[in-house]
C-alpha cells in the first residue's frame, strides 16, 4: 500500500509545486503594483483625482462596505443573467448553424456586423426598450457581449472534427443527432469553455457599463458615476475594485467548472 501511495503523493506535490511556480511571477507583479500605487505614484506627484492612494481606497472600501456589497449583488445578478441568456442562445445558434452550414454562411456576415457595434452605442437603446431602472437593459447588454465569442468558438468546435470520426459514424449509419451528441459536441467543449471564460469577464463589463446610462442607485456602475461627479474618487476606485474582484471570481468559477467537466482533456491538467 505504501509503495502505491507514495508515487501519487509525490506527483501531487510536484503538480502543486509547478502551479505555485507558475503563479509566483503574477504575485510578484501584483505586489510591485501595490507598492507603486501606494508610495511611488504620490512621490511622482500624481494627483488624487487621477489615482488616489491604495490605502485611501481600502479605507473607503471598508467604510462603504454595506453599500458596495449591495451594489455588487445587484450588478452580479445582472451579469449572471446576461451570461446565462447570451451563452445559451449562442450555443443553440451554433448547433443550428453547424447543422445547416449554408445558413451559417449566409448569417455570419450580419452577426459580425452586429458585433462590431460599440456596446456604449447600444446601451441607450436598451434603456429605451426596457426603461432606465429596469435590470433587463443591463442584462441585454451583457447577453449581447457574451453572444458572439461563444457562438464563434462553439461553431469552430462543432465543425473542427476529424474526418475519420465522421466517417466512422457514417459507416454505422448514425443519424445526425447521434453524430452531434457523440462526436461534435464533445469535440466542441474545450472551445466552449474557452469562450465562456471570455464571456464571464464581458458579462461583468456589460453590467457595469449598462449602469452608466441608468439603473438602480445602488448598482456599482451608478456608484462609480455618482462618486466621480462628487469628486469622491476613492469611492469610485473602491467600486471598481469590487467589480474587478467579482470578475475574477466569475472567471475562476468557470475555470473550475472546466476542470471538472473536462477531466479527460489535456488542458484540464495545465
Amino acid at each position: 500500500m505504501t509503495t502505491v501511495a507514495e508515487p501519487r503523493f509525490v506527483s501531487r506535490r510536484a503538480r502543486l509545486a509547478q502551479r505555485s511556480q507558475r503563479w509566483l511571477p503574477a504575485l510578484a507583479v501584483f505586489g510591485l503594483g501595490l507598492v507603486a500605487w501606494q508610495w511611488l505614484l504620490p512621490w511622482l506627484g500624481i494627483q488624487r483625482y487621477l489615482l488616489p492612494q491604495f490605502s485611501d481606497v481600502v479605507t473607503t472600501l471598508w467604510d462603504q462596505r454595506d453599500a458596495l456589497r449591495k451594489g455588487a449583488w445587484i450588478t452580479l445578478k445582472e451579469a449572471l443573467a446576461g451570461f446565462a441568456i447570451g451563452c445559451s442562445v449562442a450555443f443553440v445558434s451554433a448547433l443550428v448553424l453547424a447543422r445547416w452550414r449554408p445558413l451559417g454562411n449566409a448569417l455570419m456576415p450580419y452577426l459580425i456586423a452586429a458585433n462590431a457595434v460599440p456596446i456604449i452605442a447600444f446601451a441607450p437603446i436598451t434603456n429605451a426598450w426596457f426603461g432606465l431602472l429596469s435590470p433587463w437593459s443591463k442584462i441585454t447588454i451583457a447577453a449581447v457581449l457574451c453572444f458572439f465569442p461563444v457562438l464563434v468558438n462553439t461553431l469552430r468546435g462543432l465543425t473542427s472534427v476529424r474526418p475519420e470520426a465522421l466517417e466512422l459514424m457514417h459507416s454505422y449509419a448514425a443519424p445526425q443527432r447521434a453524430v452531434f451528441l457523440r462526436v461534435r459536441i464533445p469535440n466542441s467543449l474545450p472551445f466552449v469553455f474557452a469562450a465562456l471564460k471570455v464571456a464571464s469577464v464581458l458579462a461583468m463589463i456589460g453590467a457595469v457599463v449598462g449602469d452608466y446610462f441608468g439603473g438602480s442607485i445602488d448598482a456599482l456602475g451608478v456608484q462609480i458615476i455618482s462618486a466621480v461627479s462628487l469628486s469622491r474618487y476613492e469611492g469610485a476606485w473602491a467600486a471598481i475594485l469590487v467589480a474587478s474582484l467579482l470578475g475574477l471570481v466569475f472567471y475562476g468559477s468557470v475555470t473550475l467548472a472546466e476542470r471538472i467537466v473536462l477531466k479527460w482533456h489535456p488542458t484540464a491538467s495545465e
